[in-house]
């Protein structure tokens, strides 16, 4: 393994950041709405077979929204993702409200949603090709999974 001399990196650290493409499954869940909240989401490399973990992220968010969390999971998705320099994304996420506000088809009604949206579309902006799909929960066990496993795991003051 060599070392990059301008950013430090191995080699293998550098091929990694020259991904073409990364996929990110998020999900966001909130146990009552509001309620207490958590986020998830898987960072893929695609061109391997199965495709290969990058990132993930799992963590309690505190007490907010349903569709916050939803928002949020997509941002920390997009946040791991971006070490990666890929040029082209491809986010599945089962939040229909999210993925159609996001490309503009729907309306964000909800104002406290907007500054969400447009960090997304900021993240996004990094790239050069931008897939992005609703998909049913049962194809998001993964991030789905993070969610719940966030939500379930102790906290200090239990």
């Amino acid at each position: 393994m060599t070392q990059d001399p301008l950013f430090g990196k191995s080699s293998s650290e550098s091929s990694a950041a020259a991904l073409d493409e990364v996929v990110i499954y998020c999900d966001g869940g909130s146990r009552g709405n509001p309620g207490p909240s958590a986020i998830g989401a898987v960072v893929l490399d695609p061109s391997t077979d199965p495709p290969r973990l990058l990132a993930e992220v799992s963590e309690r968010i505190g007490i907010t929204t349903n569709n916050v969390a939803e928002y949020r999971a997509l941002i920390a998705g997009l946040e791991a993702a971006a070490e990666f320099g890929a040029r082209r994304v491809r986010v599945r996420a089962d939040s229909k409200l999210v993925i159609e506000q996001v490309k503009g088809k729907w309306k964000v009604k909800q104002p406290h949603l907007l500054p969400l949206r447009e960090q997304v579309r900021k993240l996004l902006a990094n790239y050069s090709d931008v897939d992005l799909q609703h998909v049913p929960r049962a194809q998001n066990t993964d991030a789905d999974a993070l969610v719940n496993a966030a939500l379930d795991a102790p906290t200090a003051a239990e």
